[in-house]
């Protein structure tokens, strides 16, 4: 039986006796006393412990199979699935906001004073424009990029993230590898080149005994399509931009604010070689068109669209560095100064090749023979860093960051920065640079016209879903989930929209494309017009289709939270 009331009785650990403490009693409430008639099991009645029975529960499907523990790299607040982000692919935290309007300009004087740039306008020239046609050419070109430069660079800004984990939210968690790598492909093909250019400087820098030593040295291997000597020169200057290169995003910023200045010193130099040469402005510029009017524009089209092209590369993967512009209003006064620093630079070229004719009595397009034809120590010593300095600064900044940034995106735990800018210079050699600058017809009509196809396209499905489909809002957490409810999964990472309208886009252009390489004969005039507008053409048809596809699957416009944007709302 039990009794009504309870007793504790409590003593001291260390005392001895317990005389001096008395029983502790609780006296329940009647009401929660027990009956007189219950019982209780004594202590030697107790039941052995019987382990309760487990009921199996259904395991939880996830998309991280096996189990991945997720990780949260600096700058992150909420846990990202670690082979979607790493110390390069993270957000950017307002700290590592330091780009300002300027240092984003001084990126574009960096990126327009180049030997590419001095080259493409040489080529309109070349090919019989004016130099008025060439520079209207040029700007117009510029302009109208202006605009897609600014909507692809506003999500960098206002999210910190790269272009590889913005691809993510049109294309998918996994599909975005589509866009990344093709971006990729062209800029290892530009790296090439702009090192191939390089590599020219130093070999005209060689004392002519080198270049006479030996006619093995100096002949064209016809397996390899150029000298040994020159492609030891190319192999120096591709070697000495690593360094560069392995101090990541900080270095290329320093490198690009403190060159700007120099550039633009010796540009002028250039201007005023040729202003005193030619005897004046009015010889320099008195090169006049070869083209009729039907002529000129079966000309300007595409040559429009090769200038649109020689910039939409960066134009795409802009956000990789609007990501670390302090706000919306740096990184767009910054690319104002595209047409503007473009415009002035093609003048300087267009001026300089056209004095050429004045001075030497044949069109020089080449700013590489122009300067080996000016001759001087002095002269070529200045000459030779100018157009190394400039061809480091644009290489460095147009042509590494994306394909190294896509890389990584590819596999995180494998590739970093620094990985990935190894394999994007190892690829430009692949590339073979030497034949894509054997023409000026080569250059601007195969290389420039033909990739235009390619990132038209992905500018446009980009843009239309970030403003048309989801009105500027992402979700930064789920850019870095693999979770199946993601926003971004889609079908098993890969957005079939997307990759229809990039197919669509681009199959229409394959067969100008191959009948200008030669391995298609004659073809439709349609075709033939469809490629000389190559990137206009893609843009706009791989958007449309995307955007019709989105809403026919009933894509439906989410309105997420300013609370995942660094920068807050106004930004």
């Amino acid at each position: 039986m039990v009794s009504p009331c309870l007793s504790f009785n409590l003593h001291h650990p260390t005392s001895s006796s317990s005389s001096n403490f008395r029983p502790l009693t609780l006296t329940l409430p009647k009401a929660l006393r027990p009956s007189p008639s219950s019982s209780f099991p004594r202590s030697n009645e107790l039941k052995p412990y019987t382990k309760p029975t487990t009921i199996p529960l259904p395991k939880r499907r996830t998309a991280l199979a096996p189990m991945t523990v997720l990780s949260r790299p600096p700058g992150l607040e909420f846990d990202a699935d670690p082979t979607l982000t790493n110390e390069d692919l993270r957000p950017t935290t307002p700290r590592e906001r330091t780009f300002s309007g300027w240092e984003m300009a001084s990126l574009w004087v960096g990126l327009v004073v180049g030997v590419p740039s001095y080259y493409l306008a040489g080529s309109l020239v070349d090919l019989g424009m004016a130099w008025w046609q060439g520079i209207a050419t040029v700007v117009v070109a510029n302009l109208i990029l202006l605009g897609p430069l600014i909507l692809t660079g506003h999500p960098g800004t206002r999210y910190g993230i790269p272009f590889p984990v913005l691809a993510r939210s049109s294309f998918g968690i996994r599909g975005a590898h589509v866009p990344t790598l093709l971006r990729a492909l062209v800029g290892c093909g530009w790296y090439g080149i702009e090192s191939w250019i390089g590599g020219e400087a130093i070999f005209v820098l060689l004392p002519k005994s080198i270049k006479q030593s030996s006619s093995m040295l100096t002949q064209p291997v016809p397996w390899l399509g150029t000298s040994p000597l020159e492609f030891a020169c190319f192999l120096a200057f591709w070697t000495a931009q690593l360094a560069i290169v392995w101090k990541g995003m900080e270095g290329i910023r320093k490198l690009e604010k403190y060159s700007a200045p120099i550039l633009i010193s010796l540009t002028s130099c250039l201007l005023v070689w040729a202003y005193v040469k030619s005897g004046g402005l009015h010889h320099m510029l008195s090169l006049s068109s070869r083209l009729s009017p039907s002529q000129f524009w079966a000309l300007f089209f595409p040559s429009l669209t090769a200038n649109i092209s020689f910039w939409a590369t960066l134009a795409l993967n802009i956000p990789d560095f609007t990501r670390y512009a302090k706000a919306q209003k740096d990184q767009i006064l910054g690319h104002i100064g595209l047409p503007i620093f473009m415009g002035l630079f093609t003048f300087v070229g267009l001026a300089a090749t056209s004095s050429t004719k004045v001075i030497f009595g044949e069109v020089i397009s080449s700013p590489i023979q122009l300067l080996e034809r000016i001759g001087g120590p002095v002269t070529m010593i200045l000459a030779i860093l100018g157009i190394s300095l400039a061809t480091v600064t644009t290489n460095i900044a147009a042509n590494v960051v994306a394909p190294a940034n896509a890389l990584v995106n590819l596999s995180p735990s494998t590739f970093t920065f620094r990985r990935g800018a190894l394999l994007t210079a190892l690829l430009g050699i692949a590339f073979q640079p030497w034949r894509l600058l054997k023409s000026s017809e080569s250059f601007v009509y195969t290389w420039l016209v033909g990739y235009s196809a390619l990132l038209g396209p992905i500018g446009g499905i980009i843009l239309a879903d970030y403003y048309l489909i989801r009105g500027t809002r992402l979700s930064v957490r789920d850019l870095y989930s693999l979770s199946p409810s993601g926003e971004y999964h889609y079908t098993r990472g890969y957005n079939l929209a997307a990759l229809v309208a990039l197919g669509i886009g681009i199959l229409p252009v394959i067969p100008g494309f191959l009948h200008k390489v030669g391995a298609l004969g004659n073809i439709p005039n349609s075709f033939v017009t469809i490629y000389n507008n190559a990137w206009f053409f893609s843009f706009f048809l791989a958007g449309f289709v995307y955007w019709v596809m989105s809403n026919l699957a009933g894509k439906s416009r989410k309105v997420l939270p300013y609370s995942d944007p660094l920068l807050g709302p106004e930004n």
